[in-house]
């Protein structure tokens, strides 16, 4: 079937109380990967791809692999932009064909981000184009974009609730104490916090920097109303990892895909295990 609109998974997720994955692609065997899962477990799912992932593998390339595995795909797949930085990148994302694209103006002063993310939402609005917007600073390192521990703050709950009236924004992502990259410890969430902008807010909610976070503590966050959890550390992990078994246990292999098939084959299982926990599954 045709890419789908992440709005529309994500109305379907806030009426039946479950989250949808949304998964970072940066080559083919990840997409095939999301894929996969996404069949396996019957559960909608989103690609998204980050600014690493299109300075690595072309706007292009990423659109046309997520375009294929949609179309051939029975469950819904959606193309989304995680943190684009600018109007003008998430302009070339919806012009090639992805189907949401995120705004982060979390730099910026909350004015500045409401008037970024509206220009945004003004013609993506006229293209039937989903649009994400952050509000507070998560913490941690993703590709290019680094936000110190000292600098991440959490989103007020009445500026959550000013941003939504003065937006209408498709999806909002908070910060209530997850981090891009590895963490250090575990994490802990603020999970009254999250309850006061989910009373506050009538926006799907999502969260940034869910690997490493605790099953449990994610299942909670959906229970409170997240309905769009993100997930890239894991998969690099498991891909990674898998591939340096196979070079380790077979030093002299120079067939690529004797090394990617493994480590599409772990990503896979890494996914269909997350898909389970946000309760996805069967949801397609």
């Amino acid at each position: 079937m045709p890419l789908v609109p992440v709005k529309e998974l994500l109305q379907k997720a806030q009426e039946g109380n479950y989250a949808v994955g949304a998964f970072n692609v940066n080559n083919m065997e990840i997409v095939q990967a999301i894929l996969a899962a996404a069949e396996a477990e019957k559960a909608p799912v989103i690609m998204q791809a980050s600014q690493g992932a299109i300075k690595y593998a072309g706007i292009e390339y990423i659109y046309a692999l997520a375009n294929l595995a949609a179309n051939q795909a029975t469950v819904p797949v959606a193309l989304h932009l995680d943190h684009g930085t600018s109007f003008e990148q998430c302009m070339k994302c919806i012009r090639v064909g992805f189907t949401s694209v995120m705004i982060d103006g979390s730099k910026y002063p909350l004015e500045e981000n409401i008037a970024l993310t509206n220009k945004v939402l003004e013609v993506a609005r006229a293209t039937g184009v989903s649009v994400e917007a952050e509000l507070g600073k998560i913490g941690g390192t993703e590709d290019d974009i680094h936000v110190d521990e000292r600098d991440a703050f959490f989103t007020d709950p009445e500026e959550a609730r000013y941003f939504a009236e003065k937006t209408g924004v498709d999806a909002l992502a908070i910060s209530i104490g997850t981090a891009h990259g590895q963490y250090k410890g575990i994490p802990k969430l603020d999970f009254p916090r999250l309850e006061k902008i989910v009373s506050l807010v009538n926006i799907p909610i999502v969260l940034h920097g869910s690997s490493g976070v605790p099953d449990e503590a994610i299942q909670e966050a959906i229970r409170l109303g997240v309905r769009k959890v993100n997930i890239d550390t894991n998969i690099r992990e498991a891909f990674t990892n898998a591939c340096r078994q196979v070079v380790m246990d077979n030093p002299k292999e120079i067939d690529p895909r004797k090394v990617l098939a493994p480590a599409r084959e772990a990503a896979t299982q890494v996914i269909r295990q997350k898909i389970r926990v946000f309760g996805s599954s069967g949801k397609a």
